[in-house]
Order: structure tokens, then C-alpha cells, then sequence
């Protein structure tokens, strides 16, 4: 049983390792998408604005998507973005082949005012291209940091637009949006785009980060998964140890009064008085009645143990009770020479009434058995809270403090000089508890060498 556990804390510790490992991995796969969807969102978006103006400024009307982001743009922002108009210049001058001077006039966007461009607009390059994909250069405009891209420009031509994102030489990339436009005398195709080494480097940084954070969590994890699989096993090995001492416990507690009953009967039928036969035959009957009262107290436990104890509970009357089980437990008192008094009885507790006075009995035969001659035996009541309390009181010999911690445990007995507890198979008290808490009271014990003990019950009041 005990490689079992082992076996199964193993398994229980991969078990949550793995699990907290993939919820580590879900989150942090899921926090790396949503940065890499925001990064590029806004990238996009940042294009079609910039294009969108492109587009104002030569007079053109602007494609449903472009000018629903330029929409969305000036909503989130919160500002108005002037759209200037489309100006004629010069951009090339040259004779023809009969020597006359000509020009060629084309159109290009006038740069916004300063204070127009968002942070998030300036760093989109814009690329004016001609029919044949060839770069128009304009001194109104920035040097873009790339050439055109002419498969994107091709692309363009054929459907109207593209969205690509592509591979530089240097092994960087760049996001390019790409539209056919027709502007006479201008560009035939407008080209915006942005390089995205910053958000390439915001995602690796943020994914090394994700992956040092992997490694210290997994051996935290390791550590962590083995110390709760411990804590979940702990009631099963719990459980297995005191079942393993319990066994042990019961089958020395059933040894002894086999032992003895065999012997004695060997012994008997080798006598001929038949007086000497029925003493024997005396302590055979008493052997297993001792017997017989051991197993009752172990079938009990096993049902307690299992919850398979059937109680009903109902308004117990404290006094009827206290004044049954006195006169009924008067005589054995009286054989010791000790006085039962039952004293302030009032009230009534929820409870079952005949584990109640199961309960009782088991706390009088052990003030009875811990009491000398001339002592005393007290049993009262009293209100604390909701809660009424039964107390059993004597002045015997008491219990010393080392073994108040263990009082309740199964099978433990305390030896004191003087004390005759042959018959003591140290279930009581243990037995007391679990019906108390059964039928959702408490028990407490207080005791003192020399001063006697106090034992305390409390269930909750019917009245």
C-alpha cells in the first residue's frame, strides 16, 4: 500500500504539473496572439489612414474600408484631421527630339501641417508609383527606406488593391498596402507602407520573457506539484497508517483473551472438581464477554468510520436523561464508595438519544474507574450561546498533561498506579468523540494530577 501511494503521489505530481504547464502555455500563447493581433491591427490601420488621406488630398472618393477606418481613427483619437487638396507640380523637364522645351505636370499630396500626423501615422512611408511600377519622386515627400515592391504593385493593378507583408533584403520586414488609383496627370498607384522591426522586436523580447518565465515556472512547478499531491495524499496515508495501527491494536487486544481462554480451558479439563471446572468456566464466560464487547466497539468505529451509523436525531430533555442514567449507574457508585450527584440540569440539546447515552455511560465508567473511594461524581448543565453543554466532573487521580493530546486516539490507555483498568480496551473515549461529533456536538477534557478531570460536551440547544 505504502509503494502505492508512492506510486500514485508520482502520477498525482505529473498530473498537476502538466496541467499548470498547459494553463501556463494557454495564457501565455494567448497573451503573445492578442500582442502580435494588436501590434499588426494597429500597423493596418495606421496604413489605411495614412492612405485615406493620400486619397483626400487628390479629391478622390475614398473605398468603403478606407473610409471606415478613417472614421474609426478620428473616433478613437478625438481629433479632426485636415484634408488638404491635390497640387500640380513640376516633376520632370526635357526637350523632344525637335528641340523644343516641354514639362510633365503631375499631382502630389501636400504635406499635412504640423501637429496633423498621429504618432502612429508617421512612421508609414508612402510610395507613389506610375503605371509601369516605377517609384515617382516628389521633394514634398520623405525618402521612403524601401523601394517599391512590384509584385505588390502588380497584385494592385489586378484586383485594385493588396495587403501584403514582406521580406527585406537586410532580413527585416515591412507591411505594405497597395491601391490603384486614377489621378490625372498623377500616380496610377498609391503604396503606404511600414517596417516592422519594432514590433518584431517588441514580440521576441516579450516571447524570451514568455519562455525565461516557462523555465522558472516549471521548476516551481515541480517543487509545487510534489508538495500538493503530498498534501492530497496526506488524509489517504493518514488513513492507511491509523487503519495499519488499528489492525495492529485490535488483533492484540482479540490475542489476549484468546490466549486466555484457551489456557484456561486446557487447564479446566484436566481438573476433576467440578469447582475448580466452574471458576474456570467463569473466567472463559467473562473472557468473552470482554471479547464480544471489543468487537461491538470495533464494529461501531467501522461504522462510524464510514458513515454507515444510523442516528436520529430529535430534542433530547437533559434532565430525564441525567436522572435515568443516575439511577441506573447509583449501584455501581455505591459498590465503590463513591457519590453520583446530578446537579443544575436544565434544557434540552438536538441529538440522538441513545448515542447520547452511550456517550455518558462511556464518561462515567472512566470517572468511576479513575476515582478513589470516597470521591465524587458531579453532572451538570449550562448555557453557553446557542449551545447547551453537558459537564461530567470528578476528583480522581486526573491525567498528566503529556497525555491529553493522545486522550481521544484509538486504543491509547493511560497507566496510572492504583488504576485497575485489566478491562480497559482503550476505545472509549475514542468512541465518545466520534458519536459526539456525529451527531455535530463536541467534546473537550480538562484534567490535573491530584485534582481530577472535566469533560465537556456540547450540542446545540433545542429550545
Amino acid at each position: 500500500m505504502s509503494m502505492m501511494l508512492r506510486k500514485l503521489r508520482t502520477q498525482l505530481t505529473l498530473f498537476y504539473f502538466l496541467a499548470a504547464l498547459a494553463i501556463i502555455m494557454l495564457v501565455g500563447g494567448g497573451s503573445y496572439s492578442l500582442l502580435h493581433y494588436y501590434l499588426y491591427n494597429a500597423t493596418d490601420q495606421a496604413m489605411q489612414v495614412k492612405m485615406a488621406l493620400l486619397m483626400n488630398q487628390y479629391g478622390l472618393s475614398l473605398p468603403e474600408d478606407l473610409a471606415q477606418a478613417e472614421q474609426n481613427w478620428l473616433e478613437n483619437k478625438g481629433q479632426s484631421l485636415p484634408t488638404p487638396t491635390a497640387v500640380p507640380v513640376v516633376v520632370r523637364e526635357h526637350d523632344d527630339d525637335e528641340g523644343e522645351y516641354s514639362q510633365e505636370t503631375t499631382y502630389q499630396a501636400e504635406r499635412l501641417e504640423e501637429g496633423a500626423y498621429d504618432e502612429e501615422l508617421a512612421p508609414v512611408f508612402v510610395l507613389p508609383l506610375n503605371a509601369n511600377s516605377e517609384l515617382i519622386s516628389a521633394a514634398n515627400l520623405p525618402t521612403a527606406p524601401i523601394t517599391q515592391d512590384r509584385a505588390a504593385a502588380a497584385a494592385a493593378l489586378a484586383s485594385g488593391s493588396d495587403l501584403r507583408t514582406i521580406r527585406l533584403e537586410d532580413g527585416s520586414r515591412a507591411r505594405l498596402l497597395t491601391y490603384r488609383v486614377l489621378v490625372p496627370g498623377g500616380p496610377t498607384l498609391l503604396q503606404v507602407g511600414r517596417l516592422l522591426r519594432d514590433q518584431d522586436r517588441v514580440l521576441e523580447q516579450y516571447l524570451v520573457g514568455l519562455l525565461i518565465l516557462a523555465g522558472l515556472s516549471s521548476i516551481v512547478l515541480g517543487l509545487g506539484s510534489w508538495w500538493l499531491s503530498g498534501r492530497s495524499l496526506g488524509p489517504a496515508q493518514q488513513a492507511w497508517n491509523h487503519q495499519q495501527s488499528f489492525v495492529s491494536n485490535a488483533s492484540h487486544e482479540l490475542r489476549t483473551p484468546l490466549t486466555l481462554i484457551r489456557a484456561t480451558a486446557d487447564y479446566a479439563l484436566r481438573q476433576n472438581s467440578e469447582a475448580e471446572q466452574a471458576m474456570h468456566l467463569q473466567t472463559i464466560v467473562q473472557e468473552c464477554d470482554y471479547m464480544n464487547n471489543l468487537v461491538d466497539d470495533l464494529l461501531l468505529l467501522s461504522r462510524l468510520d464510514s458513515s454507515r451509523l444510523q442516528l436520529t436525531r430529535e430534542a433530547v430533555e437533559l434532565s430525564a436523561l441525567l436522572r435515568e442514567i443516575e439511577g441506573q449507574f447509583s449501584k455501581l457508585t455505591t459498590t465503590k464508595n463513591i457519590t453520583l450527584k446530578v446537579e443544575s440540569v436544565a434544557g434540552a440539546v438536538w441529538g440522538d438519544p441513545v448515542r447520547l447515552r452511550q456517550v455518558l455511560l462511556i464518561l462515567l465508567d472512566n470517572a468511576l474507574r479513575f476515582t478513589p473511594p470516597n470521591g465524587h461524581i458531579h453532572m451538570s448543565t449550562r448555557q453557553q450561546g446557542k449551545e447547551r453543554q453537558i459537564l461530567v466532573r470528578d476528583n480522581g487521580v486526573g491525567i498528566s498533561s503529556e497525555h491529553l493530546s493522545h486522550i481521544f486516539d484509538r486504543f491509547y490507555q493511560v497507566n496510572n498506579p492504583g488504576v485497575d483498568d485489566s478491562r480497559n480496551n482503550g476505545l472509549g473515549l475514542s468512541i465518545a468523540k466520534e458519536l459526539v461529533g456525529a451527531q455535530g456536538g463536541k467534546i473537550a477534557l480538562q484534567s490535573q494530577i491530584g485534582k481530577g478531570t472535566l469533560v465537556v460536551l456540547s450540542f446545540m440547544d433545542a429550545h
